[in-house]
């Protein structure tokens, strides 16, 4: 398949191509567009036919459900059956926004969305692009990460295009997503809120419109389960980069030293090895190859470097990427989950 890289600053729309992309996506096609969280890859979320194109172009087990994004509150009406009054509070002081709210689906939305669950979680992004091809095209787009599945999520048009090129119709180049994690998720079509998923919108600001919110145990923790789960990224290895990834919990400066050491071993078994630091603490490797993702005191640069740096380590050809834990206060438990996920549960307590 011949795909299509269609460039568009999110400063100053062409509707021109816009409409090119929404035309595609009415046809059936797949389309990458960016949002603030992450690209994501777009088709029809009405037309089951359209929407298994994602999954073969991802490699994405057919289990793991999608999430639906909107361009207007009006678009509910075909997506959700019933729009329970907490997701109104949410939605009113979170959307445009990286926050996903699960809800009772309507009977337009396909099996293959949600997996045969009779749930489907919602979104509205916050990106002019996102916005602007969804009004565009006139219906609501299901859209998981761009990227090969198990692979980290793609934050810059390369990403996709390293992953997507010859997979899809077309590609929307719009710049770097500047949340860099995949949207919360948030659980309310039971009897109580449960996050699925930490992302953007942080727990301590959900508690803070609709009170108490339980969390699933599978957040920092492998989920063993038969069939469908209720939200992305609960369910299997997800966000590797090639290398194997190991990260380091503790005292910080028990964590260097824990470094250090694996480091060397590693090293003296001729394997490449990479260590994923903060701008606090990379000056205490510069023996190694090193790449700060970001400040420790501003745990959101991490989040937004997060999956550029998994991908550096792999230009780089690191065998093995040791990489600190972070405090998971706020979005930095959106930051360990993405991280956990990508060790495949690989923690050592320093």
């Amino acid at each position: 398949m011949k795909t299509t890289v269609i460039d568009i600053d999110p400063e100053n729309i062409n509707e021109d191509a816009i409409r090119k992309a929404a035309i595609l996506i009415r046809k059936g096609e797949v389309v990458a567009f960016p949002t603030e969280t992450v690209y994501g890859l777009g088709a029809n979320a009405l037309d089951a036919s359209a929407v298994h194109r994602i999954f073969e172009a991802k490699g994405r087990p057919s289990d793991n459900p999608l999430i639906v994004h909107i361009c207007d509150i009006s678009m509910l009406e075909e997506v959700a059956e019933h729009v329970p009054s907490k997701a109104h509070l949410l939605m009113e002081r979170f959307w445009p926004g990286p926050l996903t709210i699960i809800m009772k689906k309507h009977k337009k939305i396909p099996y293959e969305v949600t997996a045969g669950l009779d749930t489907v979680g919602v979104r509205m992004p916050d990106h002019p692009i996102a916005l602007a091809l969804i009004r565009s095209a006139g219906v609501p787009l299901a859209a998981p990460s761009a990227n090969i599945s198990g692979r980290p999520s793609p934050t810059k048009p390369e990403h996709v295009i390293a992953d997507m090129q010859g997979r899809i119709a077309a590609i929307i180049a719009g710049g770097t997503c500047k949340v860099g994690v995949e949207s919360t998720v948030l659980d309310l079509s039971g009897d109580n809120p449960v996050l699925y998923r930490p992302g953007g919108i942080t727990l301590e600001m959900i508690e803070g419109v609709i009170g108490k919110v339980d969390t699933a145990p599978g957040i920092l923790k492998p989920v063993f389960a038969e069939g469908a789960v209720p939200s992305p990224g609960m369910k299997y290895k997800h966000y590797s980069p090639k290398a194997r990834v190991i990260i380091v919990d503790g005292p910080i400066d028990r964590v260097i030293a824990r470094i250090k050491k694996e480091a060397d071993a590693y090293r003296q078994r001729g394997y490449n090895v990479g260590i994923m630091a903060t701008e606090q603490t990379k000056a205490m490797y510069s023996e190694y190859m090193v790449i700060a993702v970001g400040d420790r005191e501003k745990p959101e640069t991490i989040a937004a470097a997060l999956f550029d740096t998994l991908r550096l380590f792999d230009k780089a050809k690191a065998d093995v990427v040791l990489a600190e834990a972070v405090d998971t206060n706020g979005v930095g438990l959106a930051i360990m989950n993405r991280m956990v996920r990508a060790a495949g549960f690989d923690i050592i307590h320093a």
